[in-house]
């Protein structure tokens, strides 16, 4: 049987903002991700294809319609295909397909779904990391 994956690291939301179920054990994973080689450890941790949800986006869209009817924009589920390069400014790009569609969008700004995915929590990983580093 396989070992439940530690979690407890995680940010929860509380009355006091988004924290660590426990301080320590975020700081201890912390200094794991720090030495991480992150598209080497995520093209061996992941499996592909996958499906996410982009839950950021970087512009002004969220008080207009157009992310709505544009491919990979802000809420729009796709099917991730594979980590295609590394940016300075937004991470690891992923290549995705919508539809007919094929585009590419930061790693950081998606959500594996459902949570019970096997690459939920090393996206999850991922993400947690590039909004702290």
């Amino acid at each position: 049987m396989k070992k439940p994956y530690d979690s407890s690291w995680n940010l929860i939301k509380s009355g006091r903002g988004n924290l660590p179920k426990s301080e320590e054990v975020l700081d201890k994973k912390y200094q794991e991700w720090k030495k991480r080689d992150w598209k080497q450890w995520l093209e061996k941790n992941l499996v592909f294809p996958f499906m996410v949800e982009r839950k950021e986006d970087d512009d002004d869209t969220y008080f207009t319609d157009i992310a709505k009817h544009t491919p990979f924009r802000l809420g729009h589920k796709m099917k991730v295909l594979k980590l295609s390069s590394e940016d300075d400014l937004y991470g690891i790009m992923i290549k995705v397909r919508e539809g007919r569609r094929v585009g590419s969008a930061p790693l950081c700004d998606v959500e594996v779904t459902p949570r019970s995915d096997r690459n939920f929590w090393p996206v999850r990983e991922y993400v947690v990391w590039f909004a702290n580093r």
